[in-house]
């Protein structure tokens, strides 16, 4: 596991007592159910997950970043303010 994704998990996992693994979390932050079912590891790195990094987690687990963005900004209409991913969609 690379040092970005332990950085990137470590934020995610922690507050929540979870364990998920790197590919967990980037299915997670792709999928656009992840917000109607409130999934508090992908509104987390959404929102707790400093922007270079989300950038450079995006990057390395393969996601399009258009995807992501979409996600960030459907997570900012429920959060009720804008999320740094959202700003690219």
């Amino acid at each position: 596991m690379s040092i970005l994704a332990i950085m990137v998990l470590s934020t995610v996992n922690a507050p929540y007592g979870t364990s998920l693994s790197a590919e967990q979390l980037a299915a997670r932050i792709s999928d656009p159910e992840s917000v109607t079912h409130c999934d508090p590891a992908a509104f987390s790195f959404y929102s707790e997950v400093e922007e270079g990094l989300q950038n450079s987690f995006l990057q390395e687990m393969h996601i399009d970043p258009h995807i992501a963005a979409d996600v960030a900004q459907r997570f900012s209409a429920v959060a009720g303010y804008t999320l740094p991913l959202a700003r690219a969609a």
